[in-house]
């Protein structure tokens, strides 16, 4: 859990009325409780948690849900009861710009919060949220788990998942959750609290917070407009460093083909690709299992995959290029550094005190158990110390994070199930230790999908997780669009995709059209990366089609066309923890047609980027906020703000706008020259 913020922040103000009490934020209403209209209910429940392979099944049997009406107020302090003549159950202190919460009765294991709300607003946040970005309307589970496949029940894809492995997703499946969120108020609000939690924002009236537990405390933020609100939320949850100076010399190709990946390596910088780095998940080995080709869970080069890597990474380095991996918080029970985890200690334990063994998909794996300080230390110290940074690599994917089940014994003894959600934090931190170690912060490149509360404070770069090699509405491209939108709002300032998506499964796969899109929009993101894929041989790759090579090359040397304005935004980001990718309404408070726009996004402030996202399109609608005017990249066309305007958008001329009257004119220009 993290710390209380330190910053000065709006405090609210406390109102007592004749039958409850009224809290006010700058003017703003934000709760509000009477005996007939209370805002706080408490009770208790009794979940049922199923995980299997990081899908999980969840159920609640409300025991108990009572509506604590009386009031008893004494200055900043309020205890609530259900009535005049009952004890209180609840205790609320306004502290600064928070409410700080504490049981009165111990039997209480949920809590319900109705916070007030207004006709035609738009709320935003709740971590990285893939489907919808502006939440209203909708319910919103906050649990890290497997976003799933298809993440549409509509889908036969997802049905086919479902069936095949209880995979398929829903739309507020997500691999980092976070109980904060945004409001067209000009307000924000955080819980707290590690435990289950549901933000349901259906009801008119009010935006109503669920939470399994009593959460610490429920803290606001308040700003005149939406800049200042992710200032304060990134100095609270934590700013990423710069990226690394040598991002900016192109992409980072992502090949698994053992010690062939440098051969084709050579092929795509022939083609005339820019690259800044070659990223070989396989370095440490495969294994072939009915998914596809997984990796082997063991994090230490493979030499009879890679021979002689350490020399191969220097001489790349030599070129310019840097050599990237991955890792993950688990090891496999059939390589050899397990048994030396284990006989230290440092894995999470059964309910019989043996090591507990996670089902990952036809092979099993003990659970680091990083609230073993012993065991955090020696993962940063033994495993990314020295087998990845010592050996050469200047970044990795920091994979998973979601799979701690729920029913394992922890070192800090405390539940699994509340400390489910913060793992990716302690993951996070685990990585960034290991990085400070070498003194390589801002240096050393690594990319997480999983996150939670304080996550920023120790990822340098999310990744948008699994998506299907396809166009679909909640699975494909376009959701890793409102993935960088949310999450930026909370202060995660770079985030990336795999280029082309990642799953296949049951017949779907690439196609030329979807990599060349999905390339476009990579080009006006913090990061380029491709991906091979879960299923590699079955789907088309960047060097496996010429017209695909050359159309990928043309976006590489785009992304480092702009680099000089990507460092201008990077250096914004450690100074303001404002994002690379920003929602139109950033930056054009007062359109509110901007407030529910997701698949179009600001690169920065001057540029307006517009991703043409279905199947067969060659051209698309773009909304051009009001309050600028804007210019066509590829054409020069100039348009006044505040209207819709069709774009021609044939493959390689992706929708780009530039705002009139930009610093960055003459660079942004000579894109349509390149």
């Amino acid at each position: 859990m993290t710390s209380d913020p330190v910053f000065p922040l709006a405090a609210p103000v406390l109102t007592t009325e004749p039958d409850g009490f009224s809290l006010v934020l700058s003017g703003k209403l934000v709760l509000t409780h009477s005996a007939a209209a209370p805002c706080l209910f408490v009770g208790q429940g009794q979940e049922r948690m199923e995980m299997y392979r990081g899908n999980f099944d969840i159920e609640d049997y409300v025991v108990e849900r009572v509506a604590l009406r009386h009031a008893a107020i004494s200055g900043d302090v309020i205890d609530l009861s259900p009535s005049p003549s009952e004890p209180a159950r609840l205790r609320l202190r306004v502290e600064g710009a928070a409410l700080r919460f504490e049981a009165l009765d111990p039997a209480i294991n949920r809590l319900w919060l109705r916070v007030q709300a207004e006709a035609g607003e738009h709320v935003w946040g709740g971590g990285e949220q893939m489907s919808y970005f502006d939440m209203r309307g909708r319910r919103f589970p906050l649990w890290i788990s497997e976003p799933g496949v298809g993440r549409d029940k509509t889908r036969e894809l997802t049905f086919k998942a479902d069936v095949a492995g209880r995979a398929g997703g829903d739309y507020y499946h997500t691999n980092y959750p976070q109980p904060t969120y945004l409001s067209s108020r000009r307000y924000a609000l955080h819980v707290e609290t590690p435990a289950y939690s549901v933000f349901d924002f259906r009801h008119e009236a009010f935006h109503e917070i669920e939470v399994w537990a009593v959460p610490e405390r429920i803290e606001f933020f308040d700003a005149s407009d939406f800049e200042g609100l992710v200032e304060q939320l990134s100095t609270r949850f934590g700013r990423q460093p710069p990226l690394p100076d040598w991002v900016y010399g192109g992409a980072i190709i992502g090949l698994k083909d053992g010690e062939k990946s440098f051969e084709r390596l050579e092929c795509i910088r022939a083609a005339g690709a820019a690259v800044s780095g070659l990223w070989c998940e396989d370095w440490v080995g495969l294994r072939h299992t009915s998914f596809g080709a997984r990796l082997f869970w063991d994090w230490q080069a493979n030499e009879t995959r890679y021979p002689a890597l350490r020399q191969r990474i220097a001489e790349l380095r030599g070129e310019g290029i840097r050599f990237l991996g991955y890792v993950n918080p688990y090891l496999c029970a059939d390589g050899p550094l397990f048994p030396k985890a284990e006989a230290a200690g440092y894995f999470a334990r059964d309910a019989e005190g043996k090591t507990a063994l996670v089902d990952f998909g036809e092979f099993d794996c003990g659970v680091v158990d990083f609230t073993n300080p012993a065991a955090a230390d020696w993962f940063a110290e033994e495993v990314i110390g020295r087998n990845m940074l010592d050996f050469g690599l200047s970044g990795w994917m920091a994979d998973f994070g979601e799979y701690l089940p729920v029913n394992v014994q922890l070192a800090n003894g405390v539940d699994a199930k509340l400390m489910h959600n913060p793992w990716p934090t302690l993951w996070a931190e685990v990585n960034a230790r290991a990085v400070a170690s070498r003194g390589m912060t801002g240096e050393a490149l690594f990319f997480m999908r999983a996150g939670f509360t304080g996550v920023g404070a120790h990822c340098p770069l999310l990744w948008g997780g699994d998506q299907s090699v396809d166009f679909s509405r909640h699975d494909g491209l376009v959701t890793v669009i409102s993935g960088a939108l949310s999450s930026g709002l909370l202060g995660n300032a770079y985030h990336h995709s795999d280029i082309g998506g990642y799953t296949s499964l049951f017949g779907n796969i690439r196609t030329p059209e979807l990599i060349m899109r999905w390339a476009e929009m990579a080009a006006f993101t913090a990061v380029m990366r491709t991906h091979e894929g879960n299923r590699p041989r079955d789907n088309l790759q960047i060097d496996g089609d010429e017209a695909v090579l050359s159309h990928f090359a043309r976006m590489t040397r785009l992304y480092v066309h702009l680099a000089p304005y990507l460092r201008s935004l990077s250096d914004e980001a450690v100074q303001r923890g404002l994002p690379v990718q920003r929602p139109l309404f950033l930056h054009f408070p007062g359109d509110r047609a901007t407030y529910a726009i997701q698949d179009s996004y600001l690169y920065g402030r001057d540029l307006l980027v517009a991703p043409v996202w279905r199947e067969g399109e060659t051209s698309r609608e773009v909304y051009l906020p009001e309050g600028a005017d804007w210019e066509h990249v590829w054409s020069g066309e100039r348009y006044e703000g505040g209207a819709t305007i069709p774009v021609e958008a044939p493959l390689g001329r992706p929708p780009v706008f530039i705002r009139q009257g930009s610093v960055w004119m003459d660079l942004f220009r000579t894109l349509a020259t390149l």
